[in-house]
């Protein structure tokens, strides 16, 4: 039998009975060091609540962080579930809506990326404006939950413009150059080819990458705002004579990281004050 969400959540309420969420984050790869800046924190593995996977890439911790970040309360999902680990879209779909269940308003999405634009390298983070799902599905494909959400819902403006222009006010104070653009996201798990890559910055593509777009996809169906941030770790094979590894992920993400353990508190705390 499917886990239903009322058994999910009954699970996370043991740990946190009265804890409730003002904003989401969800950390990709080599992100995790954001998560440690969370002050009071109560931490649960994935193992732990009904319906979801635990993650098995490296560079994933698999924690659910709960907690305040520059006085805020947030909900922090620490290492994410991909499809290419043959993880079921139900357990994505959950994975987004516990941001829900417990309160928030809106949701910080991370993850790493290439870059399809030279002047955009390694250690970069790019603010998402727009994506293309290259997946070959969609996670709300099946029968749908009214009480979440409408069947049919608009994607325009799904990457919020009001949260994009309190991050770059937040980079501009803060003297940390922000790129902007369009995401695009294929399935993995093997890297891009040469061709592909022409292909999607034929489409108007800015970065490459194997998450965030499932988890937007759900966030927007469920009325979560939605900020996107790529952490740029490689130029797309083609733009560069490095070869593109796991290793280089992880290196730059955390190089990424610097600049968004910065970025995001602050960001939270404007948003905050914004109301």
């Amino acid at each position: 039998m499917p886990v239903t969400m009322q058994e999910t959540m009954s699970a996370i309420r043991k740990y946190a009975p009265n804890f409730v969420a003002k904003v989401g984050m969800i950390l990709g790869s080599g992100l995790g060091s954001i998560a440690d800046q969370i002050t009071n924190p109560i931490t649960i593995p994935y193992q732990a609540i009904p319906g979801l996977h635990s993650g098995a890439v490296q560079g994933h911790a698999s924690l659910l962080i709960l907690g305040h970040l520059n006085g805020v309360p947030v909900v922090c999902l620490k290492g994410r579930l991909h499809l290419y680990e043959g993880v079921p879209y139900e357990s994505i779909r959950t994975f987004v809506r516990i941001i829900k269940q417990l309160g928030a308003h809106s949701v910080i999405i991370t993850g790493a990326a290439g870059s399809m634009q030279e002047d955009m390298g390694p250690g970069e983070v790019m603010m998402i404006s727009d994506h293309i799902n290259f997946h070959p599905g969609n996670p709300l494909v099946g029968p749908n939950d009214e009480s979440i959400g409408e069947r049919f819902f608009s994607m325009e403006n799904a990457y919020d413009e009001e949260l994009r222009n309190i991050m770059f006010d937040v980079s501009e104070k803060l003297k940390i150059e922000l790129f902007e653009g369009v995401y695009l996201s294929v399935l993995g798990p093997s890297f891009e080819t040469p061709a592909e890559i022409r292909m999607f910055q034929s489409w108007g593509g800015n970065a490459v990458g194997m998450s965030v777009v499932p988890e937007v996809l759900v966030a927007r169906h469920c009325g979560l705002r939605v900020l996107g941030l790529a952490a740029i770790t490689n130029l797309a094979v083609g733009l560069s004579t490095e070869k593109v590894t796991h290793n280089g992920t992880l290196h730059f993400g955390e190089l990424t990281a610097r600049k968004l353990i910065k970025l995001i508190p602050e960001f939270i705390k404007e948003l905050d004050r914004a109301g």
